[in-house]
């Protein structure tokens, strides 16, 4: 019984901390606002807002209007992307290789688009004189309708803009297999003065509508990295009651959600001015502004920056940026779920199939806990083994509660026995689930997952029920193989416990809920044996 004492502890505490992380997402205290960074003189107070794409006109002497729907389409082997000439950004993407479901194969993860109820797109463009710095407001032109990527080479989609003696060359570069987008900036001045402005991005979303599972609550919202904090997230909520300024060498910002995200990644060499804005109709801006740049008459300069716009693929994230991959938030226990994850992918190279590399995963952890599982089980057999007297110490003293606990405890100390002695498993193994935890549901690598048979999704729940059954078959069994209470009542409530919990966990996911039955499986080995050897000294 103590087992499933210890089973309930530590789903409690999970729970516990799912419903605190939570509670600290919608009404927890707000981060402390950063040091408004001074804006440099030459730049509008405001950052650009965004907010008016009906302006292409503007920034333009020679180019003509080009309508808000005018766009050209890029098609790589891992993207299918819209680029609006009325601005000359990023306004749609799609995530070839990642399906909305099972069910749906042939229709892609839509990441970023401009339909008004999920507006999700990237704007650059320059701040400084607007007849030869274009904002993201301004109409671009392209030699081609559609560009498609040749296999195995490099993509490059150039755009055209020409002010008052500048012609700008953006030239979007997709990389074979990358989820990585170089934007390059090619200024060539033509005319008869210095040319100076600051290059800008950002991104720009509607707050999404949570459609989340209620038994899984993942972050959505802003996150930035600067040189004094590695990774600093924002909800929307955050951001709607105060917009935020700040200034760093390098950095990046990103707005995140389950699985994917898209992020602004500047020059790194340099110091960016980031900002956040919230405008009407709940919709955020999130980016940054370079130093100014000069180009001097008859120059050419070229400035480059980069976009991320894909899966929070881990080993990708850490080549793209600097802490990018944190993106990927397993909480307070990264430090844990990084190698429990490191684990899982190198059982999944050896195995191909994510199911068995949790199977092994568990077996693994469960070797690591093993001193520990083994004194508790001891423990607890050593606990079963006295169950004759202290029932008979019960019937002994009756409803005098007192005087069988002190007749306990001695017996306690007779047998050289110590009733808290599985709490130290219990307590250092909590970190552990808890960081599993998070790396079954955080990781886009077990995304749609498929193990065996009818489990064709490990991050979803068991379809058909078996995992969920099987997990109450084992935890029927361990409670066969603990002592069980003194008291009728709570023995006649524990025996509930495995229906109960096999009806809570059929709507996890079936990965997590195959850890749970492996494990499980495991322990009542170890304590069968254990129980044996015990019993076995005993009648010797």
């Amino acid at each position: 019984m103590d087992n499933l004492r210890f089973f309930l502890f530590v789903l409690f505490v999970m729970l516990g901390y799912m419903l605190w992380a939570a509670w600290q997402q919608d009404y927890g205290p707000k981060p402390a606002p950063r040091a408004e960074a001074e804006a440099p003189a030459a730049v509008p107070p405001q950052a650009p807002s965004g907010g008016a794409d009906a302006q292409a006109t503007v920034g333009s002497a020679v180019e003509q209007v080009v309508p808000a729907n005018e766009r050209i389409v890029v098609k790589t082997d891992v993207f299918r992307v819209e680029i609006g000439l009325a601005g000359g950004d990023i306004r749609l993407v799609d995530l070839l290789r990642y399906p909305v479901s099972k069910d749906k194969p042939d229709q892609p993860v839509r990441l970023l688009t401009p339909e008004p109820d999920r507006l999700f797109v990237t704007q650059t463009g320059f701040l400084g004189d607007e007849r030869i710095a274009p904002k993201h407001t301004v109409p671009w032109r392209a030699e081609a309708g559609e560009y498609v990527m040749e296999p195995g080479r490099p993509l490059e989609v150039p755009l055209v803009w020409r002010g008052d003696g500048v012609e700008i060359v953006k030239t979007y570069t997709f990389t074979p297999g990358s989820y990585e987008v170089k934007v390059d900036y090619q200024i060539r001045n033509t005319g008869q003065v210095p040319w100076t402005a600051r290059q800008y991005g950002q991104l720009k979303r509607k707050r999404p509508e949570n459609n989340g599972s209620a038994f899984i609550r993942t972050f959505t919202g802003v996150a930035c990295h600067t040189q004094e904090d590695p990774y600093e997230k924002f909800s929307f909520g955050d951001l709607e009651e105060l917009p935020r300024n700040w200034e760093t060498e390098g950095g990046w910002c990103a707005m995140v959600q389950h699985y994917f995200l898209a992020a602004w990644l500047p020059p790194a060499e340099q110091i960016n001015h980031f900002y956040t804005k919230p405008l009407p109709g709940e919709i955020f801006i999130v980016g940054s502004y370079s130093p100014e740049y000069r180009v001097n008459p008859g120059e050419t300069r070229t400035i480059r920056t980069r976009f991320y716009i894909g899966p929070k693929l881990q080993n990708v994230l850490e080549t793209v940026a600097p802490g990018l991959e944190l993106t990927v938030d397993y909480g307070v226990f990264t430090f844990i779920a990084q190698p429990i994850f490191w684990l899982l992918s190198w059982f999944h190279k050896f195995f191909g199939n994510w199911g068995w590399a949790i199977i092994a995963t568990t077996f693994v952890i469960k070797a690591i806990f093993f001193p520990l599982s083994a004194a508790s089980y001891k423990s607890m057999a050593k606990m079963r083994k006295l169950q004759p007297k202290m029932q008979a110490l019960k019937e002994r003293f009756g409803d005098d509660k007192h005087k069988f606990h002190q007749a306990l405890m001695q017996l306690y100390r007779e047998e050289k026995v110590n009733p808290m002695g599985g709490c130290l498993p219990i307590l250092v193994q909590i970190p552990v689930f808890i960081s599993l935890y998070w790396v079954l549901v955080e990781s886009v690598e077990l995304r749609q997952a498929e193990f065996i048979g009818w489990l064709v999704d490990l991050t979803a729940k068991d379809p058909y029920f078996i995992l969920p059954a099987l997990m109450g078959v084992t935890m029927w069994i361990q409670q066969k193989l603990s002592p069980p209470p003194t008291d009728p009542v709570q023995a006649q409530v524990m025996k509930m416990f495995p229906l109960i919990f096999t009806v809570f966990f059929a709507f996890f996911p079936a990965g997590l809920v195959l850890y749970w039955v492996v494990n499980n499986t495991l322990s009542i080995v170890q304590q069968w044996w254990i129980n044996k050897q015990i019993e076995g000294s005993a009648k010797a």
